[in-house]
């Protein structure tokens, strides 16, 4: 196990995304997070994708490493439980991460910190208000889905959502960078805080930072979209003798030489340049031509399959990937597999064994740690009240059979 940051523990109420990616990215360099969630399961605990038992995958995909407390917050004697577990002394304690709204009530700020001065609070928001938002209805007021996918006929844009929850992933690695430099200001000044960070604010952040914003503020035409063409660069996608689909980018002069070189292209790429009075050492003026430019290209890519595109441009300085399926990632991409130190065979309980990435982060004081498979729901609920809580057994058995606490649960018990 990772020892980098050992000593660190986290109390983790969350669901969706964001929140349990932060805690599980602490989890795989060696924090000890733990996530409680009602006995019956949380919102995620059935989440799709799912295998072909209905047993969520999504759920141990965000929790590896983690452990689990199941337990009935809506009882007094459970709200103290978790009030006890956030507050425990000790230096690498008191830190709380969660996705749910706490102004007010027992798992309030104020009210954890009546128990601990120097707590350390995370909270996610969907807005900085308060008010409700995810990653589908933040990217939506981004402006990306705008300039996503192609223009209808009559040159308007139907928006185009995003699958991948971007803004989530960005915001989970905000999270666990707000708990280390918190705790890390903990260790310096002995004071707590609580920090919030709004989903929105994530994402708005990042428009910002890539300029998209002040393209807004600067200039009088209002960004189009341009199907795959890389925007201000080049790069588009490109069908292969065999049916499949390539992508080929070039966002430096060498990618740019090297294209026409491995593809015998050059003197027609230097012929175009030089019709259209542009200079391809710019990599706007490359932008403007995308589309004569992809014209030989695309009848190069026609010639050859898959595997000869892949000879061709192997050892060359061509930037380019193909499309795949995500049964054609698992089956045919060398990087996702056990040859990838980052990932292992894993066995997960009530699913079965399947490839499981760890840590994307490989440091050179440790060797590579294999990934810790996620929790079954209250796996770890009679430790976490004896070990770290001190109970007896006598207490914890008086809170099962009062109904307080359980675990470890099936979910199909509880369905």
């Amino acid at each position: 196990m990772f020892e980098i940051l050992k000593g660190l523990r986290v109390i983790e109420a969350s669901a969706f995304v964001a929140a349990p990616l932060g805690g599980m990215t602490l989890s795989q360099l060696g924090a000890d997070v733990i996530r409680f969630d009602p006995i019956q399961g949380g919102l995620d605990s059935r989440r799709w994708p799912v295998d072909d038992r209905d047993q969520s995958l999504y759920w141990p995909g965000l929790n590896k490493g983690k452990r689990s407390l199941a337990i009935n917050t809506r009882s007094p004697e459970g709200q103290e439980i978790i009030r006890n577990l956030i507050t425990a002394p000790g230096n690498g304690n008191g830190i709380f991460l969660t996705n749910f709204p706490t102004l007010k009530g027992w798992m309030s700020y104020d009210r954890l910190k009546e128990k601990r001065e120097d707590l350390i609070m995370v909270n996610l928001l969907g807005n900085p208000d308060g008010t409700s938002a995810v990653d589908y209805t933040v990217n939506c007021a981004t402006g990306f889905p705008n300039i996503t996918g192609d223009p209808d006929s009559n040159g308007c844009q139907n928006p185009v959502n995003h699958v991948l929850p971007a803004w989530d992933a960005i915001a989970g690695v905000n999270l666990a960078l707000g708990i280390l430099a918190a705790e890390r200001h903990r260790r310096l000044s002995g004071e707590g805080q609580l920090v919030k960070m709004a989903l929105s604010d994530i994402a708005f952040a990042m428009t910002g930072n890539l300029g998209y914003i002040q393209e807004a503020q600067l200039k009088k035409e209002e960004r189009q979209a341009h199907g795959n063409y890389l925007y201000g660069s080049y790069g588009c996608n490109f069908e292969s003798g065999d049916g499949r689909q390539v992508y080929i980018v070039v966002v430096t002069n060498r990618m740019w030489s090297e294209l026409g070189k491995a593809t015998g292209l050059k003197e027609e790429f230097l012929a175009i340049e030089t019709r259209l009075g542009l200079d391809f050492d710019d990599e706007g003026d490359r932008f403007k031509a995308s589309d004569e430019i992809s014209v030989p290209l695309r009848q190069w890519c026609s010639r050859y399959t898959l595997a000869e595109i892949k000879t061709s441009f192997a050892g060359t300085g061509v930037c380019w990937g193909p499309y795949q399926s995500f049964k054609q990632l698992v089956t045919e991409d060398p990087r996702v597999s056990i040859g990838n130190p980052m990932f292992s065979m894993l066995e997960q309980p009530e699913i079965g064994s399947y490839l499981v990435p760890g840590s994307p982060i490989d440091f050179g004081a440790f060797d590579r740690q294999p990934p810790r498979r996620a929790p079954i729901l209250g796996e770890h609920t009679d430790e976490i009240l004896s070990v770290d809580l001190g109970m007896s057994d006598n207490e914890i058995g008086v809170l099962r059979d009062s109904g307080v606490v359980a675990g470890p649960v099936a979910l199909e018990a509880v369905a």
